[in-house]
């Protein structure tokens, strides 16, 4: 459990200091928290809703943030070039995130052109059954997502690195409300980067902090 537990912390830390130091994409991620906290109330009332806000939303606001704000010259503070940290990073690059938002984006229109879906469903009736069938889609790509890249980490790195990275998705909406809850007002400031971003809001140790552990 403690590996575990620190493996989670140092997947965070590296997260929130090499990827986040846009105040924009701070303020995109508090968005995207706030859509995916709805989602998972919903989930368990309105399914279908649940997964619109949360692919509609939370991941497009999220992945808006990282694709066209976040800066990808040289990092002077933790002395990374973006390319170094694209090929460091657990989770999902950007080159894996255009492969998983092409498969998301694509979705659609399969079903549209075979709204049996390979035999899966009964072919809609109305618009509102193509939105349900298309949310249980989209429902299922997100999953397999998370599920894939968790068992690929377990084979690339360990089992404890691909259950840690799991978690930290699943909770990351915690977690970002918590880090990025004065971004917009930073940015109305006209801060548009984190003049910090290597401390700002982190909850952990100093001593912890300051190690800068490597992404891993």
């Amino acid at each position: 459990m403690a590996d575990f537990l620190a493996t989670l912390r140092e997947q965070r830390w590296d997260d929130h200091r090499y990827y986040h130091h846009s105040r924009i994409n701070q303020s995109l991620h508090l968005v995207s928290a706030m859509s995916f906290l709805f989602a998972y109330v919903m989930i368990f009332k309105d399914p279908a809703t649940s997964v619109l806000v949360a692919w509609l939303v939370g991941m497009t606001s999220r992945q808006i943030g990282h694709f066209f704000f976040e800066p990808r010259d040289y990092d002077v503070v933790n002395d990374a070039t973006h390319e170094h940290k694209e090929e460091i990073k657990v989770g999902y690059n950007l080159q894996r995130k255009v492969v998983l938002m092409s498969i998301w984006a694509a979705s659609p229109l399969v079903l549209w052109l075979d709204p049996t879906l390979f035999g899966i469903f009964t072919p809609h009736a109305d618009t509102a059954e193509f939105v349900r069938h298309m949310a249980q889609v989209w429902l299922v790509i997100g999953a397999a997502g998370l599920v894939f890249r968790t068992v690929q980490l377990f084979f690339v790195k360990d089992v404890v690195s691909g259950l840690a990275w799991a978690t930290k998705i699943l909770t990351d909406p915690f977690h970002d409300i918590k880090l990025y809850h004065k971004a917009p007002l930073a940015l109305m400031r006209g801060e548009l980067i984190d003049p910090d971003h290597g401390r700002h809001g982190w909850d952990e140790d100093d001593d912890e902090a300051e190690e800068a552990p490597r992404a891993t």
